[in-house]
């Protein structure tokens, strides 16, 4: 069953807890550019920040803009990619690693990109 645009739109403003000033500086980050799946392939674990730019920061980007919008003037692709984002979120936090130092982990930096610092 399709999920409403009030859900979507709750669960998205719960899953994003970067808000648009942390997520702005964080896609400029190298770290942020370190990760994720470039277009064209499929591994992150041969790349370069010099590439093509991975999906997660191209979410990161669409992130920003749907964060500078109020409610009202959200588009359906917006919701569209909030429904995404929020599925994203969900599937990757439950994957955190157990050995590996999460401040720094890709893990998270993939989070980020995505609009959630699990350590917030």
């Amino acid at each position: 069953m399709a999920r409403s645009k009030t859900e979507v739109y709750e669960e998205f403003k719960s899953s994003v807890n970067m808000t648009k000033t942390e997520m702005e500086k964080w896609l400029k980050s190298a770290e942020s550019t370190s990760v994720g799946v470039k277009k064209g392939t499929n591994s992150d674990k041969k790349i370069n920040s010099s590439g093509p730019e991975s999906t997660g920061h191209e979410s990161g980007r669409m992130i920003v803009k749907i964060l500078d919008k109020k409610k009202p003037d959200l588009s359906e692709d917006d919701y569209v990619h909030m429904s995404r984002v929020n599925a994203y979120i969900k599937r990757h936090i439950a994957q955190k690693p157990s050995k590996e130092d999460v401040e720094t982990s890709r893990w998270r930096y993939s989070l980020m990109n995505w609009g959630c610092d699990p350590l917030k």
